[in-house]
């Protein structure tokens, strides 16, 4: 059975905003969450630093959400890795007013039948996705929703609680 370990986790609180189409902080009986919109594409940023024991291995980011009211539909979630290199001998130095994330992986997960039920949705990046990550090094992680597109059906705020970073 394959195994996997976590990396990192967030919660809504730990998120940071791009510069545009970001989700928006809210609480849900006092729980913070940020709040993804049906009608646009919106994300979060969260950063962190591999841990030393990190192996190389690929990336599964599981994403833990609910509802705001919707019983129906489906949402599509995306992530995208940023690797931050130093001195790499083929990336070079990684240069923080440039974005640079890797390739982006989607997923989609029916929401629930109640809502406010937590559901979870699991996106795998494999790490030549992501210019092949470092132990050591830090990194930002883009969790998006992708509402316009025609896969995301579910017509209500999308309420992301916490993110894991696993390697599988």
């Amino acid at each position: 059975m394959p195994t996997s370990k976590t990396l990192s986790v967030f919660d809504a609180l730990a998120g940071r905003p791009p510069s545009a189409n970001f989700a928006q902080l809210d609480v849900r009986n006092d729980h913070i969450v940020l709040d993804f919109d049906d009608t646009a594409a919106e994300s979060i940023d969260f950063c962190s630093v591999l841990p030393q024991d990190y192996a190389g291995g690929d990336l599964r980011v599981v994403v833990t959400w609910a509802a705001t009211s919707a019983t129906t539909g489906d949402v599509v979630w995306q992530a995208e890795f940023e690797r931050h290199h130093i001195d790499d001998s083929t990336l070079g130095t990684h240069d923080l007013d440039n974005d640079d994330f890797g390739a982006a992986a989607t997923a989609s997960t029916a929401t629930s039948t109640s809502a406010g039920e937590l559901m979870q949705t699991i996106i795998d990046l494999p790490a030549t996705d992501a210019d092949n990550p470092a132990a050591g090094e830090s990194f930002r992680l883009r969790v998006s929703r992708v509402a316009t597109s025609g896969s995301d059906t579910m017509t209500d705020d999308a309420e992301l609680v916490a993110v894991e970073l696993r390697e599988v």
